[in-house]
């Protein structure tokens, strides 16, 4: 059990950086698999399946609540090189992706399939305003509605090896709200801030509730996807990986550019490369 909450912990630490994918930690723990069979075979075979869920889940917990801190701290203080950072975790598990269908041989449907996920992602952060601003937290019918179907965006993009759930999230502009919410929530528990704590459960539960939704109801397409289509499947990942770099330059404030957050964005790209290098292998 023990082990799977330190599964679970690498996973919700690769869901909180936008453009680490959790699926592909899953891949490459080698859990994947069973994290899809369990959660699409949840009912039919409960007692084996939550046994393997409720750690991951658990673990999971514990890196979004741990992280979520320095997370914020970053975007707000070295905006640039955090940025950066994300971007070369991006474009460093290309290459991992790439193996998937190396050897393969390119068709016309392959090409479309990745040219529209690249076309989808580039033109939500090109129509859309800058990150922060598009998300309403208003605690409003409308409001609520919204944050749910968010919840089943994000968590449905969390699950797929290749595409990160909280660069969606970014791209929608609903990261940093969801990420500060989830900080003032913690410091409202701490501080016993009943109008905190109460205005947090209205944004936090329906986006969990929409998380859980999302899980549960892509899970099984994305099995069948994989099984039936995984060269297309993964062609689609590419582009959405290709993208996403794009998506949020275009969307993310990059605050005062100096020699100095220069130095250190390209250090940190560099450093992400090299990281999602290594856990893609």
């Amino acid at each position: 059990m023990i082990k799977n909450i330190l599964k679970g912990m690498v996973i919700g630490v690769a869901n909180i950086i936008p453009g680490v994918s959790g699926g592909t930690m899953a891949v490459s723990m080698g859990i994947y698999d069973t994290l899809i069979h369990c959660v699409t075979h949840l009912f039919s075979e409960f007692k084996k399946s939550l046994k393997f869920l409720l750690p991951i889940f658990i673990g999971a917990g514990i890196a979004l609540v741990g992280l979520s801190f320095v997370i914020e701290f970053l975007f707000a203080n070295y905006p640039l090189p955090t940025n950066l950072l994300f971007i070369g975790l991006i474009v460093g598990g290309l290459p991992a992706i790439g193996k998937k269908v190396k050897g393969t041989r390119v068709s016309a449907g392959h090409i479309i399939a990745c040219l529209a996920f690249f076309a989808l992602v580039v033109g939500m952060a090109a129509l859309g305003e800058t990150e922060g601003n598009v998300a309403d937290l208003s605690l409003t019918l409308i409001s609520v509605v919204k944050l749910f179907f968010i919840g089943i965006i994000a968590s449905a993009t969390m699950i797929i090896p290749g595409v990160s759930g909280s660069m969606i999230l970014l791209l929608l502009g609903y990261y940093n709200p969801i990420l500060a919410t989830i900080n003032d929530f913690i410091k409202s528990l701490i501080a016993f801030d009943m109008d905190g704590i109460l205005h947090g459960v209205g944004v936090l539960m329906p986006f969990g509730i929409g998380v859980i939704v999302g899980i549960f109801a892509i899970a099984k397409l994305i099995e069948i996807i994989f099984e039936k289509f995984p060269i297309y499947a993964y062609w689609a990942i590419i582009g959405l990986i290709v993208a996403s770099p794009i998506g949020i330059l275009l969307m993310s404030s990059v605050g005062t550019i100096t020699v100095f957050s220069v130095i250190c964005s390209v250090i940190a790209f560099a450093a992400g490369f090299f990281v999602a290098m290594k856990l893609g292998k």
